[in-house]
């Protein structure tokens, strides 16, 4: 199950307490106090795992505390330290407070670790204040409590490229047909509930993560349909592979589909809608091989359109080298570093058919 945002609350350990103890040894005349200091509480730290997708787990667990600090002990020992806690999300993650609304952190590298609760401090035994005025000090140091935190994590998918367009613009298919995701592809629009990611091998060296993300549709942006809560994740996105229906099956014109996308892009983000772009007409191999709906679409929109069937195979090398030349192209800018699947799917874009929907 896809799970893109949770509400937690965190805990760090608390310092444990010093200890007031005094000697009691032969040879050692009258004494002295040896009360030994209390151990650090754990501190809770969140960890961007390589390969976790999904905030599943850390929404099924609402309270996590570390451990707390053990007192001190006789013969000036300290007490043990607690362990530290911690929480593994999937990188992408942004972790904010809750009751500040402040952003803490943006975990958007796999392996980053950050320390989002401190443990406290463990008090001083009474041997540390011993001084020669006061000789047998009585008193220690409590341990000083560990930070809490309400927290809300919101996931936002890191991939080089993100698929999108209108309900059934052929974007699960096409990502099938490039990586070894196995979206769920159907004849009828939204069968796209959650974002899928897969793995487009591109050659010897070259690969790209590819997430294909549901259908949007006209006010998308303010929540309608499956809404703005999947706009964020095309944020994470290097670049966007615009599919249009070369005979949309809303009965809009391929020029029309296209602009109620890129409004919609416009809408809830500026920085998005520059974001570097494809157009791509889709479902080539339900017409027959008249080039004039992308001259029209191109003509239309002002810029260069790709064709491709995913069903028939056709045209796919020449859109995944384009996005190669896309990505290299953007990789001079400033954007995130894009997160690795651990296993990487294979490439069968050459050789299984299919549905385009």
């Amino acid at each position: 199950m896809f799970i893109d945002e949770a509400e937690i609350y965190v805990k760090a350990g608390d310092g444990g307490d010093g200890a007031v103890t005094f000697r009691r040894e032969a040879g050692v005349p009258r004494g002295g106090p040896n009360g030994g200091d209390g151990g650090d509480g754990g501190s809770v730290i969140m960890h961007a795992r390589p390969g976790l997708d999904t905030l599943l787990d850390v929404r099924g667990r609402h309270h996590w505390r570390a451990d707390a600090g053990r007192p001190g002990h006789s013969k000036d020992m300290a007490g043990a330290a607690g362990d530290d806690l911690v929480i593994a999300v999937p990188p992408g993650t942004l972790v904010y407070d809750t009751d500040t609304g402040l952003l803490l952190k943006d975990l958007n590298r796999p392996g980053m670790r950050v320390e989002i609760a401190r443990g406290g401090k463990g008090g001083r035994g009474n041997a540390r204040f011993a001084t020669p005025t006061n000789q047998t000090p009585r008193h220690a140091e409590p341990g000083t409590p560990g930070q809490e935190r309400l927290l809300r994590l919101e996931l936002r998918l890191i991939a080089d490229v993100g698929l999108l367009g209108l309900p059934n613009a052929g974007k699960s298919t096409l990502l099938a047909r490039l990586s070894a995701a196995r979206p769920k592809i159907a004849d009828y629009p939204f069968t796209t509930l959650e974002p899928n990611l897969g793995i487009v091998e591109a050659g010897p060296d070259r690969r790209f993560v590819m997430a294909d993300l549901p259908g949007l549709i006209e006010g998308a942006h303010s929540g309608v349909g499956l809404g703005d809560e999947f706009l964020r994740h095309i944020e994470r996105t290097r670049v966007l592979v615009h599919l249009v229906e070369i005979d949309p099956h809303t009965g809009v014109s391929p020029a029309e589909a296209y602009r109620a996308i890129r409004g919609e892009l416009a809408a809830y983000s500026r920085n998005l809608a520059e974001k570097p772009e494809l157009v791509v007409l889709t479902k080539a191999d339900l017409l027959p091989g008249d080039d004039a709906p992308r001259r029209d679409l191109e003509q239309a929109i002002g810029r260069p359109v790709l064709v491709i069937s995913s069903a028939a195979g056709t045209g796919l090398n020449q859109l995944v080298g384009a996005i190669l030349k896309l990505l290299d192209a953007a990789s001079a800018d400033d954007v995130p570093e894009v997160g690795r699947a651990p296993s990487p799917a294979r490439s069968n874009h050459g050789d299984k058919q299919g549905s385009d929907k």
